[in-house]
Order: C-alpha cells, then sequence, then structure tokens
C-alpha cells in the first residue's frame, strides 16, 4: 500500500495542474447533472415485511380512500363557541369544496359529512382531515397550497379569537438544509488548522480540499436520486461525515509533510512520503469507517442500508481525494506549505521542543504515573455518563420535533388539547372481508370489540371500502404516538388477533403510520445486537492485524464501548430529560430518532479506530525501534499526541455546529457524535489508552507466533517505503545487485549473504531443505523471517506482490513458455534432468536462454536473473556464455 501511495504522490505532484483539473471537472459534471437528473432526497422511511408496512401496502390496492398520505384543519372556536354553529359551520363547509377540488386529494373527512368525524367533545374544536392520494414526501406543491389556502380563507371568515391551523402528516416532512450555523464548525477547524500547522495556506488547504469532497459527494448522491430515492437524512450525514473526515484526512498529510520539510527533506520526495506513510494511515482509517457504514445493511432494512451505502461513499471520496489532490496541491504550494520563519530555516534534526511537547508530556506523565487509579476514575466517569442510556426509547420523528411556530405542530399540540393526544396517532385494523354476508355489520361488531381493549380511548370509523372487500377500523390510543402505552397497544391488538378470526372470520392487521412508526423501532433496536457484534468482531480482528498484539485491540474495544455509552447517555440526557433543551433548540423532549444509534455506532467506529490507530501506532513504532514500553508511551505520546487533538478538535466541531440549528434527525445524530468523538479521543484514547499499556507494560504487544503467522500483515504507517527508501543503493558494496540479502533467515534456516550481480546466476542445492523456502522468498511468496533481501531492486516483503508479477518458475518442460512471458526473475528446477539428463533437453534449455540474452541485449526484453535448483555443472551447460555461478549451498545454517 505504502509503495503504490509513494508512486501515486510522485504521479500527482507532476501532473498537479490536470489532477486539479480533473477533479474541477468532475465537481462540475456531477453538480451539473444533479440540477438536471435530481429529484431530491425526501423518501419516506419504511421497512418492507413488517405487518404495518405490508398492509399499508395493501389498503395502497383495495382502499385508497383511506391510503396514502393525510392533512389536516383544525378549527377553534373563540370564547369556548361551538363549531357544529354558524358561522363555523357554514365557513367549514364553504372550503370543503375547495379542498376536494385539489389534485390528487380523495376524501375529505369533516364533523358534517356522512359519517360524521372530528367533532370535539365539547363541541368546541372541529377536525376536517384530507386524505391524498401520495406518499408524505410526494403530495404535491399545489394540494399543500390549497390546503394552506384553505385555513387562510377560514381564517379571514370566522370570529376574531378563532383558531385555524393546518398539519398532519403531510406537512411534518421537512427537507433539510444547511444553515449559516453549520459554517461555525468550518471557521472553528480553520482555527484549529492555524494553531496546529501555523500557515494560513497550510490551514486552508483541508479545508478547500474537503470541500470539494464533499461538493463531489452531495452531487453524486443527489444524481442518483433519479434512479433511488433517499431520506432527507442521507445527505446531510454525507454532507458531515465528509466535511469532518475530509478534514482529518488532509491534516494528517499536510502535518507529516511538514514535519519532513523541517527536518531538510526536498519538496516532491517529502509529498510522495508524507502521502506514502500518512496516506497508508488515512486509507485503513477511512476503510474502517467505510466497512462499518457498509455494514448498517446487517440489519436487513432497505433505507438504512442506502444511508450507510452513501455515508460510506462520501468517506471513501474524501480518502481518494485526500491522496491524490493533496499531493498536488501540496507541489503548487511548495515550501510556502510552511510557515515563513521556518521556510529559510536551516533542517531540524532534533525538533526542539516547545509548548506543545511541553504540555503533552505532562499529560501522559499524569496518565501514566498511577496507572491503575487513572483507569479507575476513568472508567467511573464513563460508567456515570452512560447511566441515562439505560432510559433510551426509539421513534421516528413527528410533528413535535418541528419549531414552536410551525403550523403542523401547532395543530398537533392543538389537536391533543382537544382531542386527546391519541388523535395524533390513530392505528388501523384492517383486513379482507370478502367472505361476510354483512359487511357493515360485521365492522360494527369488530369495532364494539376494539372499544372494550384496554387503552383504546375511541373507535371514531369502522367500515368497508365500496367494494365491501376490505374493512378498516380506526382505533384512537389513549396515548400520543411516543408513547409507550400506544407501543403497548399495538402488541394487545397484535395479541387479538387469532381470538377476532376465530369470532369475526376476519384476519386484522395492525397498521396505520403509528404502527409503522413503532414496528421500524422496534426492528431497529433488535438490529442493534447483530450489528453490535459485528462492529465488535471487526474491531478485534482489524486492530490485532495492524498492531499484532491481543490485549491493545481488546483494550480499544472496550473503549470505544464505553464511547458509545456515554454518547448514547449524552442524547437521552438533552433528547428526553431536558438538559440544555434550551440552549441547544432542542424543540421538544421524547424519544429519540430510531436510526440513530446504529448509525452512532458505526461512523463512532470508524473514528473511534482512527484515534486508536494514529496515537497507538506511533507507540509501537517507538517500541519496534528499540524503546522500552515505558519510553514508547512517553515518546509516542508527545509525537502524536497534537495531530490526534487537533484532528478531534475539527470532528467535534463540525458535528457540534449541526446542533442549534440542524435538522431535528440530524440534530440528534450529530449530538452523539460530537460527544463520542470527544470522549473518545480526550478520555479513551488520550487518557485511559496510556494508562493501559502502562500497566501491560511488555505484555502489551505480544502476540502468539501461530495467530502471528495466520494473520494478514497490513502496513498502516507506511514503514514498508521508509524501510524502502532507507535501502535505497543497498547494499553499497554492489548497489546494482540483482539479489542481495544479509543476516537473512528464511523458515528456521540462517542464509549466507548474497550479492548476485548482472550476469550472474543462483544456483541452490536441490538436497537441502533450505532451498524450497529460500526459492518462495526470492519469488516473493514467502516472508522471511528476518534480516535484509532484495531482488531486482525490489526490498522484501515490502514489494513481494510487484517481484510476483515478475518472477516465474520453470523445469525442462515449461522453460520456454515461461521466458515467452519475459519474468525479470526465472528459478529453474533442474531436479528432472538430475534424474534423466538424457532426455532433459539440455541444447533446447540453453537456447531458450541464449535467445532471451540476446533480446535483453537488444533491449527488448529486461533482463533477466536465473535463479537454478541443481548442480553447478548441470548450470554450467545450459546457461548462456559466460555466465558466472554464486552457490550458496556450502554455508547453510538451522537456526532452529
Amino acid at each position: 500500500m505504502s509503495t503504490f501511495l509513494y508512486a501515486l504522490a510522485q504521479g500527482a505532484v507532476r501532473a498537479r495542474k490536470l489532477v486539479l483539473i480533473i477533479w474541477i471537472a468532475v465537481l462540475a459534471l456531477l453538480g451539473t447533472s444533479a440540477a438536471v437528473f435530481g429529484q431530491g432526497a425526501n423518501a419516506s422511511i419504511s421497512i418492507p415485511g413488517t405487518e404495518s408496512q405490508e398492509a399499508l401496502d395493501t389498503l395502497g390496492r383495495t382502499f385508497e380512500e383511506v391510503s396514502g398520505t393525510s392533512a389536516t384543519i383544525i378549527v377553534v372556536g373563540a370564547d369556548a363557541a361551538r363549531v357544529d354553529a354558524d358561522p363555523y359551520r357554514g365557513a367549514i363547509l364553504d372550503v370543503v369544496d375547495d379542498l376536494e377540488a385539489a389534485d390528487r386529494v380523495t376524501a375529505v373527512t369533516t364533523p358534517f359529512s356522512e359519517p360524521p368525524v372530528g367533532l370535539s367533545d365539547d363541541g368546541n374544536a372541529a377536525l376536517l382531515t384530507i386524505q391524498i392520494d401520495a406518499t408524505s414526501d410526494s403530495v404535491p406543491d399545489s394540494t399543500l397550497e390549497v390546503i394552506e389556502s384553505a385555513s387562510t380563507t377560514l381564517t379571514d371568515a370566522l370570529p376574531a379569537g378563532a383558531q385555524v391551523s393546518f398539519g398532519g402528516e403531510a406537512f411534518s416532512v421537512a427537507v433539510p438544509g444547511v444553515s449559516p450555523t453549520e459554517a461555525v464548525g468550518v471557521v472553528i477547524a480553520f482555527v484549529v488548522l492555524i494553531l496546529t500547522l501555523g500557515s494560513l495556506i497550510a490551514a486552508g488547504m483541508p479545508i478547500l480540499i474537503a470541500l470539494i469532497g464533499v461538493g463531489v459527494s452531495i452531487a453524486a448522491l443527489f444524481t442518483v436520486t433519479a434512479f433511488i430515492e433517499l431520506t432527507s437524512t442521507t445527505p446531510m450525514l454525507a454532507l458531515m461525515l465528509g466535511l469532518a473526515v475530509g478534514i482529518d484526512y488532509t491534516l494528517f498529510i499536510v502535518s507529516r509533510h511538514q514535519e519532513q520539510l523541517r527536518a531538510g527533506l526536498e519538496v516532491d520526495e517529502s509529498i510522495a512520503r508524507a502521502t506514502a506513510t500518512s496516506g497508508s494511515a488515512v486509507v485503513f482509517a477511512g476503510v474502517t469507517v467505510i466497512i462499518a457504514l457498509v455494514g448498517l445493511s446487517v440489519a436487513g432494512i432497505p433505507f438504512l442500508t442506502a444511508l450507510g451505502v452513501a455515508a460510506a461513499a462520501a468517506v471513501a471520496i474524501a480518502v481518494l481525494i485526500a491522496v491524490t489532490l493533496t499531493p498536488a496541491i501540496l507541489g503548487m504550494a511548495g515550501r510556502r506549505i510552511l510557515p515563513r520563519k521556518q521556510r529559510e530555516a536551516a533542517p531540524q534534526t532534533t525538533p526542539r521542543a516547545g509548548f506543545a511537547e511541553r504540555f503533552f508530556g505532562r499529560w501522559v506523565d499524569g496518565a501514566t504515573k498511577r496507572p491503575l487509579i487513572t483507569l479507575l476514575a476513568g472508567l467511573a466517569l464513563l460508567i456515570v455518563a452512560a447511566i441515562p442510556a439505560l432510559d433510551l426509547r426509539l421513534a421516528l420523528p413527528n410533528a413535535t420535533s418541528l419549531p414552536e411556530d410551525d403550523p403542523a405542530r401547532v395543530t398537533y399540540e392543538l389537536t391533543g388539547e382537544h382531542y386527546g393526544e391519541g388523535y395524533n396517532g390513530p392505528l388501523i385494523l384492517t383486513g379482507s372481508i370478502i367472505t361476510s354476508e354483512d359487511p357493515v355489520g360485521l365492522m360494527v361488531d369488530v369495532a364494539d370489540a376494539v372499544r372494550d381493549v384496554p387503552g383504546v380511548a375511541d373507535v371514531p370509523l369502522a367500515t368497508p371500502n365500496p367494494g365491501a372487500d376490505t374493512g378498516i377500523v380506526q382505533v384512537v390510543p389513549d396515548g400520543g404516538p411516543h408513547a409507550e402505552s400506544t407501543a403497548e397497544l399495538v402488541q394487545t391488538l397484535r395479541d387479538h388477533h387469532d381470538e377476532w378470526e376465530k369470532e369475526f372470520g376476519v384476519s386484522l392487521a395492525v397498521t396505520g403510520f403509528t404502527a409503522v412508526g413503532i414496528d421500524v423501532s422496534n426492528m431497529l433496536l433488535h438490529a442493534l445486537i447483530p450489528f453490535g457484534a459485528f462492529v465488535v468482531g471487526l474491531s478485534l480482528i482489524l486492530l490485532t492485524i495492524v498492531f499484532r498484539s491481543i490485549w491493545v485491540p481488546i483494550k480499544a474495544t472496550l473503549g470505544f464501548l464505553f464511547s458509545v455509552g456515554a454518547a448514547f447517555g449524552a442524547v437521552v440526557a438533552v433528547f428526553e430529560w431536558g438538559w440544555l433543551q434550551d440552549l441547544l433548540h432542542v424543540p421538544s423532549t421524547g424519544p429519540v430518532l430510531s436510526f440513530m444509534p446504529i448509525i452512532l455506532m458505526g461512523v463512532l467506529f470508524g473514528l473511534a479506530m482512527d484515534y486508536e490507530l494514529f496515537l497507538v501506532s506511533r507507540i509501537r513504532e517507538e517500541h519496534v525501534h528499540g524503546a522500552d514500553a515505558q519510553t514508547a508511551i512517553r515518546r509516542g505520546f508527545i509525537g502524536s499526541g497534537r495531530v490526534v487533538t487537533a484532528a478531534a478538535l475539527i470532528m467535534f466541531a463540525v458535528f457540534a455546529a449541526f446542533v442549534p440549528e440542524g435538522d431535528p434527525s440530524i440534530k440528534v445524530i450529530a449530538l452523539g457524535l460530537a460527544v463520542g468523538v470527544f470522549v473518545d479521543a480526550f478520555i479513551v484514547r488520550m487518557t485511559l489508552v496510556p494508562a493501559a499499556l502502562a500497566l501491560l507494560g511488555e505484555r502489551a504487544w505480544r502476540m502468539p507466533r501461530w495467530l502471528d503467522r495466520v494473520l494478514p500483515s497490513f502496513d498502516v504507517e507506511g514503514e514498508g517505503i521508509a524501510r524502502e527508501l532507507a535501502h535505497r543503493g543497498w547494499p553499497v558494496d554492489m548497489p546494482d545487485a540483482r539479489i542481495a540479502s544479509k543476516d537473512l533467515i528464511v523458515a528456521g534456516h540462517r542464509i549466507p549473504d548474497i550479492r548476485l550481480g548482472s550476469g550472474e546466476a543462483l544456483v541452490l542445492d536441490p538436497a537441502s531443505r533450505a532451498t524450497a523456502p529460500l526459492t518462495q522468498a526470492l519469488t516473493g511468496r514467502r516472508a522471511p523471517e528476518s534480516g535484509t533481501l532484495t531482488v531486482t531492486g525490489l526490498i522484501l516483503p515490502e514489494r513481494a506482490a510487484t517481484l510476483r508479477s515478475r518472477a516465474a518458475d520453470a523445469d525442462p518442460m515449461t522453460l520456454r513458455a515461461a521466458l515467452h512471458d519475459r519474468p525479470s526473475l526465472i528459478v529453474l528446477d533442474l531436479r528432472s534432468a538430475l534424474a534423466a539428463p538424457e532426455i532433459a533437453g539440455i541444447p533446447a534449455m540453453r537456447s531458450a536462454l541464449e535467445g532471451r540474452a540476446v533480446e535483453a541485449e537488444r533491449g527488448s526484453a529486461p533482463p533477466v536473473t536465473i535463479v537454478i535448483v541443481g548442480t553447478s555443472q548441470l548450470a554450467e551447460q545450459i546457461l548462456p556464455s559466460g555466465t558466472r555461478i554464486t552457490s550458496v549451498t556450502e554455508k547453510q545454517e538451522v537456526v532452529r
């Protein structure tokens, strides 16, 4: 990975203007297509397969009069006047004709229609219900305008003091937009970047690059809406995540580049190395976030899968733009990326200890001086912070999440005041009555049975459809849509299914938008367990691969769970308990957005792994380079603390900026992420992690050998490219060596140092047990256990993948075919020739090798290095004239 990123950065720097033009062109193209083809992101939330959703879909086909969505107009008489008398009655009837004539309106129900529905018990309020043949997100604007106009007409026609308000499901969908408040997060990020990087150019670069990435992401999402429906939360979540990770990922690369420039590295080389090292960590960090977001699909909920994939795409674009556009713009900036005073300063081989180094030195010293006390105090704090999470309740948003002066919320509250909270969330019982001989009587009997169920406040409607094949019973619960009693009533009604089917011969399903919301919330709550297991398991596996340790992943995963608990606790305290409600502009308290927990877990997992990676990998690097456990913790913390702090503050600022004026659905997610990032970065990663590592000591970096061999290796800190660069021109005694090794151990065998130049062939003893693993190592198919090995200029095992594409294995029968692919290295196994030299085809092999040598001299093929498994005598017979033979069979030593 690091080698690939090194080459990618070099190419981006050379073609810097082209890279910038390509990204701007992509942004312009997607922006244009979004404007032309985009359909908007305001799809309704549903879960196919649930009882309520299937029943609702069936009603759409069999009972159009009650399917789709609805709007309401409530009229409250002045001075307790009755609204079933003039002038109220006449004014209401006058607007009904206009409402019925509106586009997609299928029925208008008033206290004066047949059947009469909607008069309050005291006669002081009338409720007009407008049934619309459309989903809540697709109601025509003309229909909404007619409803608003009818409300205005009623207000003008009624006596002073009368109240008229419109609302209902059709007006409860608010498409979120970006407000100026969100820009505050960007401003704070800019200030943090100036303090961290010390240069206006360096500070502005991560924000500019992140904004380009966000623009591409959002434009792509709105283009996709031409083919796929997305909820209104989707683009806002993608915007929030793309902006936060985009700034952070570029920051990591720019910070490393500045550090290398101060150490005296040339600009172009520094850009390539920074992208290879920090860029590798960025790619790994981005992949963890992407996997976690795509992992939302384990819940099996279509809208949540779409949301996770869209957010993952935004993160992927942020990663891609960080490792391509960042090197290009860094190349344009040159040394101006440094503060003015540092541009002409002499290289710093040992950085001066400034305020940041002293600050983070004291921080880590305080955390590790008494590690057990630090751990216990930190865990106690996190447990207390997570206590409110025990009251976590989930629901889909409704009108109560809108501002207090929004007409839909005013209507909601007036309805609750005059009719009871249950009228804001009625339930529907529906079923097929096609076999009934008395459909009307049957529905009356069912309604009587439903009225006897505890928790039912009223049954205002029980009727068959015009075709008499489907019946509905409208049920008004005692509590509102978010009340626990309403959820219990839904279950109680379903518990009566078998009883009523036996008594009335009708299979009744509970539906309606309130029931759909309850089913969605329950399904999402149950999905938390498999998704949590997925995230925790993924965390353990990924961190074990990265850090080659058992204790580090366990500690990191436990820390993540505590961070999630604290984030949930903060959300419940604010949105359910009402803490800081006015300060954060929370319209009302109540259950939390249904899909908040699963999204927060997925996103926070990726971000927590970012901080764990950037902090602990630096500590591990110090330990690998010889520092003892305690010293490695201090050096690694000081070396990474400044960047991790800046990254966390930027994330916190961006997320927190979406809280005060954000859309209700985004507000709760943003608060959870802001608290989660703050807790995870500063309490878990930068306080508890050093304490835990100090307590574990050397045990923190131990892992069973068998597990180390099984797990793949992922170079997240760019150690591979650093090692490759350190071995440029190695060995010094033969810089152009085709094969060179030093202190090499393969499969327990110590191999004598090899120096194989051009025009030489390496001969290995076929009887030696070291030969097979050595040939595997020479062709990039086995990693050496220790030592240094380069083959055709490639350092191993870092460049093993490249070497495998250039190496070939052959025997006497397949040599010519193998050479046809023009490999740079060929391992020729001559054991069959040793057994039967008379039929080995020695002349043919020599001819093939000589032909390849001629091609190399002419430049039509690369030189080929030959490794022969056989004897020197046989090698002399088949190798081209003048080829020198080197053998390593004499000094092989078994070391285990």
